[in-house]
């Protein structure tokens, strides 16, 4: 009994901790949308527009932008930085950067707007038609399987549709950002978008931030199943982010979810096509993404990255990096958070937790060799471990960084990992808190990119031609 009583305590606050850091990132943004469309009116404060027409303006603005596409064309090749969980990408959230502004230190640069909580393939289906245009195909065998409609929205123009192997792309992903893009880059190799010849030479690199490449188990304190990975306990947080997330989608507010939307348009939870009877069954966990198991958490827990990685290569052509934070010590021969001050207070809680994981001693092992003690490194959301390169069910081509000059010259088909003091957050959403490591880490990658990851020589920058 005291133990149940406990864990509700703690579902409380992890509740109320969640809730309060997401009102702050949204109310900001809203804040600063209405501000600005006050000040662009010259009106005085009286005059100012009510803040859901200010929104609205914004949500339709940016909603538009991203259906026309911001067109690329030629060289060099763009940069597209891909968000993670609960993420978003440029138009959403207002002018608020999920990346904190890093897209500005270069002129080509793509940040996508992908469903912050569909599965990972659902979300390689949705980048792949951002960048070379057309109507998002879920695929027929995916879509019947986890009932929900084939196609999604429509890109009129792709953001970079002279895609190819002559024209290949750079990839940045945060979080499970990284693992989307993996994902695309199979679906690549495997030609599997109809209409378009494809390969895995599309890819030129692949830089894996805080990245998901083997799983966490923060998922399994969250509320997954540590048995099965795919099933959720009856109470726990994601039970709640479910509920949230079907009344969200049910009620359907169109500027609203302009503003921001979980991404499950395709499977039509909105009132307008269930009515109140389809809203009991979403509830009841009868329908929708969250009984099919089409969404990002069974993908992101042990088991699931494991099936997903066992489809997955590392290609011969393709530069890989990674940077794995860790917000955590040994002291006493004991895994604890390295700092106090250093660690987001959203996060730290979870830290804690996640030095302290033992998984389930009547549970099957999530994979043959797995030990506790291994998985005890973390930065709050991401285990150490999964961060550095692919290794379950079998380890990919990898090498350590210490030092930048370890990996000059850059060779393809190779995971360089670096591992770096930082919580799971701390180059995202807020760049002072970074400080300075914030423009270090950015400008490196960056430079990568542009100086040392090619085939045949370094593609010559726009303004460096006119000169």
């Amino acid at each position: 009994m005291a133990r149940f009583i406990l864990g509700l305590v703690e579902l409380g606050v992890s509740a109320a901790v969640h809730l309060l850091f997401g009102f702050y990132v949204f109310s900001t943004a809203v804040a600063a949308d209405i501000s600005q469309a006050a000040a662009a009116s010259g009106c005085p404060l009286l005059r100012r527009p009510p803040p859901a027409a200010g929104l609205v303006d914004v949500a339709a603005a940016a909603e538009e932008d991203d259906r026309r596409g911001v067109v690329l064309d030629g060289s060099p090749p763009p940069i597209v930085l891909v968000h993670g969980i609960f993420g978003f990408g440029k138009g959403r959230l207002g002018r608020m950067s999920y990346f904190a502004g890093a897209e500005k230190k270069d002129d080509r640069v793509l940040v996508p707007d992908l469903g912050s909580l569909t599965s990972i393939h659902d979300r390689a289906r949705e980048l792949f038609y951002y960048l070379k245009g057309g109507q998002v195909d879920y695929g027929v065998e995916h879509s019947q399987v986890y009932g929900h409609t084939r196609f999604g929205r429509i890109y009129d123009t792709g953001h970079y549709p002279v895609w190819d192997e002559q024209n290949p792309v750079h990839f940045v992903g945060h979080s499970a950002g990284a693992q989307v893009v993996r994902v695309l880059h199979q679906m690549l190799a495997e030609k599997a978008f109809p209409g378009h010849d494809t390969s895995e030479d599309w890819v030129l690199s692949l830089t894996s931030l805080s990245g998901a490449l083997n799983g966490t188990t923060r998922t399994y304190y969250d509320g997954m199943l540590a048995e099965d990975g795919r099933s959720m306990k009856s109470i726990c947080l994601l039970q709640l982010c479910r509920l949230g997330v079907i009344v969200y989608d049910w009620l359907d507010i169109p500027w609203l979810k302009n503003y921001y939307n979980f991404g499950f348009d395709h499977f039509e939870m909105s009132w307008r096509k269930v009515g109140f009877s389809g809203l009991v069954d979403l509830l009841l966990g009868n329908t929708g993404p969250f009984s099919s198991g089409d969404w990002i958490l069974p993908d992101l827990t042990i088991q699931g990255s494991l099936k997903i990685n066992s489809t997955i290569k590392t290609f011969p052509n393709t530069f890989y990096f990674s940077y794995a934070t860790k917000r955590t010590r040994k002291l006493f021969g004991i895994t604890v958070p390295s700092s106090v001050l250093g660690v987001h207070p959203m996060l730290f809680l979870r830290v804690l937790q996640m030095c302290m994981w033992r998984h389930p001693q009547n549970a099957p092992l999530p994979y043959k060799g797995y030990r506790d003690e291994d998985w005890e490194d973390n930065d709050g959301a991401l285990n150490t471990i999964s961060m550095t390169h692919p290794r379950i069910p079998i380890e990919h081509p990898n090498r350590l960084v210490v030092d930048d000059s370890d990996c000059n010259p850059l060779q393809p088909g190779i995971w360089y990992h670096k591992i770096i003091e930082g919580d799971h957050i701390l180059f995202i959403v807020n760049r002072e808190r970074a400080g300075v490591q914030f423009d270090l880490l950015y400008d490196g990658i960056f430079e990568r990119c542009r100086k040392h990851a090619f085939r045949k020589s370094p593609p010559t920058m726009p303004n460096e031609a006119s000169q």
